[in-house]
């Protein structure tokens, strides 16, 4: 081929061939006919310097198409085998020409089955799980593809998904979540912050928006390689502060760690009129582990000698549950008597005590029909001794009776955590919703001692002081506030229930807390008067609100709807009102963002980064904000996926990590069988 490509070059007058070097099979020495200069070489050659292209160049050219060529072949060899489909397989179906009924045909049953089958082969294959088939943005996909005819569709693709449309998305939940944060100006907002560790254990601060209208996720930062001291901790704060704007924010709530504390503290100093907040259910856990898991050291004898029988309740139950969860032929025994799983709930999670008891009680009548059951004695176990002692637990009613015990006055303290443990408002429940837990804690110890009111109980006692000293702990001037501007802690009906209560005004506690927010709060003199006035009216029932109807609702009304409709005439409580009565009191919405953040960022795609995983977790969380019917019960198609079913009785609480102001908690393994 060279030699006749030689000739036509020689033909067109573009060379001229001077001598072959060499005798036989060698190369041409030539000239150039329109440069002159004398080469050789082979035909490759005499084109490279006719085209003006580099020797070098051209060889790598060339082996980059070879490579590219290669490549092709390679990939076109090694796509994966169609598998058919079952009905493209011909199994259950007529594939004779006309064999179908017009019906069928009509209503496409051969096409929609198809169909079907290869979505769900997309499931199966990509691991899918079949909770998305609950996720109503998939079914309106397909109905939309249905309904439009879009000839040679393709759908997006590996890039497109993860950079346009993922950006696009971002941006269009970001608008629509303006009408949200133009409320702020008027009903306030609270910041909500907590840490937590991705799969390749970058330390994360998520940092969240939240008011009566729900929660709303701002940001992740990514702390990696940073000292998180009060100083760093505050600076992030700020940041966010700045963003939505420093006068819209009423209040910080964290959990109760030393340096989210310090930090606290850092933001009252700068802005006096943002509250630091502990996390009310953060506190009220760590009352029932001082109750239910005491510490054996001096300072704390007595706690320990009063409550020391509920963490030997406690190791029993976990040496229960070990004993059987350990082994596949008990747990196949147990599996046949009851249908619910033994809980393992590890000592960062909420109530962790509290909940492993609740599901031992139960399962009680399964657990005990095992253990007496023909298969349970004729198995043959090496360890006898264990199974002696969880059998002997069992059925010992005594031991059950302390388990009833526990939780009889645990549950208050477990309800109110329930009760915090959401989004909506309750600052302003938070004082009453603990006198009356520590109320009915009462009332259940007593009752099982068989004492009455009048009688000491040590227990009761110890109990109390522990729920009292994280009460002070947790207790804020901002509490009393809210507190003190509910209307109906000044209804004769609330305060004819209990002839012990009484209204804020009359309160010691409450009143001087709420004045010293009132002066800090209101730091110019002619406006600090003019809300002392403002209280006085409202607090007495004379002057604006003294009008009966005012009066009778207060009682009945919703605290906010009672502001709007009566308060126009006292703007600086109303304003207080408005801001501080749809404010939560716990960070219930971060904790639950994490498990977003897991359900996202999971261990299967920890190759995702954080900024990436960071815009998958704010769009996810803001149209589940956006989209969701407070009204509406509907399943939590967004976050647990299909285990999310199995919990049955459990709910999310018990499955929300915590972050303790105590070490020992913090680097516990979180496990669930």
């Amino acid at each position: 081929m060279g030699g006749d490509a030689f000739d036509s070059m020689i033909h067109v007058h573009q060379v001229t061939k001077l001598e072959k070097q060499g005798a036989s099979g060698g190369v041409w020495k030539f000239q150039c006919n329109l440069c002159s200069e004398t080469r050789q070489g082979s035909y490759s050659r005499v084109r490279a310097h006719l085209l003006g292209i580099k020797v070098g160049l051209l060889c790598d050219r060339q082996k980059m198409k070879h490579l590219e060529e290669a490549y092709e072949e390679k990939k076109a060899e090694s796509n994966a085998k169609e598998v058919a489909l079952l009905c493209e397989a011909g199994v259950g179906f007529k594939k004779r020409k006309g064999s179908s009924t017009p019906i069928e045909r009509a209503f496409g049953v051969e096409i929609r089955d198809q169909l079907d089958q290869e979505i769900a082969r997309m499931f199966y294959t990509g691991g899918l799980p079949f909770n998305l088939a609950r996720n109503p943005h998939y079914l309106r996909a397909f109905q939309f593809a249905a309904a439009n005819k879009i000839d040679g569709y393709v759908p997006p693709g590996y890039n497109k998904l993860r950079t346009t449309l993922l950006q696009k998305e971002k941006d269009n939940v970001h608008r629509q979540l303006e009408p949200l944060r133009s409320t702020w100006k008027e009903k306030g907002v609270t910041i909500v912050s907590d840490g937590w560790s991705d799969p390749t254990r970058k330390p994360l601060i998520n940092f969240m928006a939240t008011s009566g209208n729900g929660p709303l996720f701002l940001k992740a930062v990514n702390c990696f390689g940073e000292v998180k001291d009060r100083f760093f901790i505050a600076d992030l704060m700020k940041e966010v502060i700045n963003e939505i704007g420093h006068q819209n924010v009423v209040q910080i709530i964290t959990d109760n760690a030393a340096n989210c504390k310090a930090a606290g503290q850092l933001i009252e100093s700068q802005f006096p009129h943002i509250y630091w907040t502990p996390c009310v259910v953060h506190t009220l856990n760590l009352a029932v582990k001082n109750i239910c898991s005491p510490n054996n050291v001096e300072t704390n004898a007595l706690a320990y000698e009063q409550c020391s029988w509920i963490k030997d309740v406690h190791g029993d139950a976990l040496a229960i549950k070990n004993f059987i969860m350990n082994h596949n032929m008990r747990l196949s025994i147990f599996s046949k008597f009851t249908p619910l799983r033994l809980l393992s709930v590890a000592d960062t999670r909420f109530a962790s005590i509290i909940v492993m008891l609740k599901r031992l009680k139960l399962i009680k009548t399964g657990l005990q029909a095992m253990v007496i059951s023909e298969e349970w004695s004729s198995y043959r176990d090496d360890d006898t001794v264990k199974a002696n002692f969880v059998k002997e637990k069992i059925v010992n009613d005594e031991w059950w009776d302390k388990v009833s015990y526990i939780l009889s006055f645990t549950g208050p303290i477990y309800e109110m955590i329930r009760a915090c443990d959401t989004d909506k408002p309750c600052l302003h429940l938070v004082y009453e919703m603990w006198d009356s837990m520590i109320e009915k804690v009462k009332i259940e110890i007593y009752k099982k001692e068989k004492r009455s009111t009048s009688q000491k109980s040590l227990f009761y006692d110890v109990v109390h002081g522990i729920l009292e000293a994280r009460w002070a702990k947790n207790n804020t001037p901002l509490h009393c506030l809210a507190h003190s501007l509910n209307p109906r802690f000044y209804s004769d009906a609330w305060l004819l229930e209990d002839s012990t209560r009484n209204a804020p005004h009359r309160d010691a506690e409450i009143s001087q807390e709420r004045t010293k927010c009132f002066r800090r709060l209101f730091p110019n003199d002619d406006d600090h008067s003019k809300v002392l006035n403002e209280y006085a009216m409202f607090s007495m029932k004379s002057g604006f609100f003294s009008d009966l109807t005012s009066i009778l609702m207060m009682g009945t009304m919703e605290p906010k709807s009672w502001w709007v409709n009566f308060g126009a005439q006292t703007p600086f409580l109303q304003t207080l009102a408005f801001r501080l009565l749809g404010q939560p009191s716990s960070s219930f919405c971060a904790e639950r963002n994490w498990s977003t953040y897991a359900f996202i960022h999971s261990l299967r795609r920890n190759k995702l980064t954080t900024s990436r995983a960071q815009d998958l977790v704010y769009i996810h969380n803001n149209l589940r904000l956006l989209s969701t019917n407070p009204n509406d019960d509907v399943k939590m198609w967004d976050v647990g996926g299909d285990a999310f079913d199995s919990m049955e009785d459990v709910g999310f609480l018990e499955f929300a990590d915590l972050s303790l102001d105590e070490p020992e908690f913090e680097n516990d393994l979180i496990t669930d069988n």
